[in-house]
């Protein structure tokens, strides 16, 4: 848990250095990103707000994911995240807002999509969307869902940090 405090700590201290806002929009992490944030001291400054959209419904009704994209790809996507991630910038009026969606197990998963794969996205005003980490993990056991969970925010959390410095957007695919 240290490291995701100063991971978390280095995001609100590098948004309140540029004076920008974030929103979460969370499926599989079930708020977890927004939580680590929220526990920063500072973090009312940046965290404007998060929605917790773990059904289709509230994907489409409050973030504005296409219905298309549910029927046809399903939530546990690329273009999913993408949406998502772009619905809670408008819907919490932000500067920069995350997503993440995925398939947590131990049941859910398919051959195309197996259980441990994640889809983040990001949409800021410089780049009004782009889905950046693409994970595939193999974890297994009783606390799947937290570890992964855990393990998205890690991931997650430097890619803001690093997409808003300037830095590279990366991919990742943990096996």
């Amino acid at each position: 848990m240290a490291d995701l405090a100063n991971i978390s700590a280095e995001v609100v201290r590098t948004f309140l250095a540029k004076g920008l806002t974030l929103g979460t929009a969370e499926s599989l992490t079930g708020g977890m990103i927004a939580a680590s944030v929220a526990g920063v001291s500072g973090a009312s400054a940046v965290l404007m707000g998060g929605v917790v959209s773990y059904d289709a419904r509230v994907k489409h009704q409050l973030l504005g994911v296409e219905q298309t994209v549910i029927d046809t790809v399903g939530v546990v996507s690329e273009p999913c995240a993408k949406q998502m991630a772009q619905g809670a910038r408008a819907a919490l009026k932000v500067d920069v807002a995350v997503s993440a969606t995925g398939i947590a197990g131990p049941t859910g998963g398919t051959p195309e999509t197996p259980v441990g794969t994640v889809f983040i996205g990001a949409a800021w005003a410089a780049m009004l969307a782009v889905p950046f980490t693409i994970l595939t993990n193999s974890l297994k056991g009783d606390n799947m869902g937290y570890y992964l969970g855990l393990f998205n925010c890690t991931i997650c959390l430097p890619q803001i940090v690093a997409a808003l410095i300037g830095g590279a957007i990366l991919k990742y695919i943990c096996a």
